[in-house]
């Protein structure tokens, strides 16, 4: 059998297992130490006097993937950034955000919707979690729309997508995972983050707009606050900005080097939230309660870390990326209708999959593929394929996927977002969820199609930090 064989062999293992039930992380680590084993099992032909050498190679070679992978400093952007979502909660900011955005923009069709939205994004902004996000805002926002008369389904939906910007807009838990996947600069993906992140947004904001104007009964606008009253909720809401300021200063500074670097940045955004919520009230117990979600999401996450990168240690001895790579660029269809169709293939697997563990399987076979029909690796703007360099294409194909992670976080039958949603509020049901985010799939395919058509949707900010 050839390495090549195997390592589909084992990657439909892996697929089933996942199917049938197994979490990504414990299918993952599974297959790939089945698959190290057979694979130093091939070497010696088989041979069943070998076979205990095969599993002894394999378990240690296993055993060296958490500590080498997980002791990277750009790794503990998550925990921070986890952190600083939860301490902002128990210091009131989410709520001071969300009556900010109420009284400036409810006014409009759909206008509590609107203001969703939008405080969703501004709470993205110092919370790398998407499911944190859509929490906080299911216990916020949903009872005020209730309140007024908005389609319950609606409502819902509204949480559930406003919650996946935290997937994009930095600080994200997921483009530092894909920073290390792939191995690129951090701040370069947190900086890209920021335009497509707000423009996504909009964009669900305008789609608001529209679905109220037409069917005012599902939204109905809210007015009465005065320009005294809009301006007053400023300054409860100036925390927040003062945090991204933080964030943003650590990765990007536009009069100079940077502060430091992102991690930081993001320590040093989570003692001013700190310092906030203490200043605000928050006792020993709300103390504890966030740094105990931030833990358990935090150790979530990396035990999905440690089982999927036992695999992909499989697949490079299995030679399967390399063997990808090859097949895609010898294919003689346009590089952009093969980019769409891999982006496809995404929108499918994440009806299946949780995103991180979607992106940790997939981008160390999908990421050398896109790089090769781009021209490589360290190919020049003007002798690439899609007309930029390879990092600026690392760039721009990983706020390609996070968008279609984030699109998955809503996608049924596992849209995470929605789950959480429904748990949150006892007079929903997952499928009242999933019927509200439905409109949203547009917004979202509309979003993804302009950040195809025009790169520089997401490659601004990063060229111009590079000079």
């Amino acid at each position: 059998m050839e390495p090549i064989t195997l390592g589909l062999w084992v990657t439909a293992g892996l697929l089933a297992l996942v199917v049938l039930g197994m979490r990504v992380a414990f299918a993952a680590g599974l297959a790939g130490l089945i698959g190290l084993v057979l694979i130093f099992w091939m070497k010696k032909d088989f041979n069943s006097e070998e076979l205990l050498w095969a599993i002894t190679v394999a378990v240690k070679t296993a055993g060296q993937v958490p500590h080498s992978k997980i002791a990277s400093q750009a790794l503990s952007l998550i925990p921070t950034f986890i952190l600083i979502g939860y301490l902002a909660y128990y210091a009131g900011l989410t709520r001071a955000l969300f009556e900010a955005a109420k009284r400036w923009v409810a006014w409009v069709p759909g206008g509590l919707a609107v203001a969703t939205v939008f405080s969703t994004a501004g709470f993205a902004a110092v919370s790398g979690a998407s499911v944190a996000t859509a929490a906080v805002f299911a216990r916020i926002a949903i009872p005020e729309m209730l309140k007024i008369g908005y389609n319950k389904p609606f409502a819902a939906g509204v949480v559930a997508a406003g919650g996946t910007l935290a997937s994009l807009i930095p600080p994200s838990a997921i483009l530092v995972i894909y920073a290390i996947i792939v191995e690129q600069d951090v701040g370069l993906l947190l900086l890209a983050g920021f335009i497509p992140g707000a423009f996504s947004a909009l964009i669900y904001g305008l789609l608001i707009v529209g679905i109220a104007t037409f069917f005012r009964q599902i939204g109905p606008p809210v007015g009465g606050f005065t320009w005294g009253e809009r301006l007053a909720s400023l300054p409860a809401a100036l925390p927040i900005v003062a945090v991204i300021a933080i964030i943003i200063s650590f990765v990007y500074n536009p009069f100079g080097d940077s502060i430091g670097t992102p991690t930081e940045g993001g320590a040093l955004g989570a003692f001013v939230v700190f310092c906030m919520a203490l200043y605000r009230g928050m006792g020993l117990a709300e103390l504890k309660s966030a740094l105990l979600e931030t833990a358990k999401l935090t150790v979530m996450i990396f035990t999905i870390i440690w089982g999927v990168l036992i695999y992909v240690r499989f697949l490079g001895f299995a030679g399967l990326p390399d063997a990808f790579s090859n097949w895609i660029t010898s294919l003689e269809v346009s590089p952009l209708l093969i980019l769409i169709l891999i982006l496809l293939a995404y929108a499918i697997l994440g009806m299946f999959m949780d995103a991180i563990g979607m992106l940790l399987l997939t981008l160390p076979v999908v990421y050398p593929a896109v790089m090769a029909l781009n021209g490589g690796e360290y190919v020049t703007a003007e002798a690439s394929t899609f007309g930029m360099s390879g990092t600026m294409c690392a760039v721009w194909f990983g706020i390609l996927v996070v968008k279609m992670a984030e699109f998955c976080l809503i996608t049924p039958p596992i849209g995470l977002n929605c789950f959480v949603v429904a748990g949150v509020r006892d007079d929903l049901s997952v499928q009242d969820v999933f019927k509200g985010v439905t409109p949203f799939f547009v917004a979202d395919a509309v979003t993804i199609s302009l950040l195809v058509a025009f790169p520089i949707l997401v490659l601004w900010l990063p060229m111009l930090s590079m000079g």
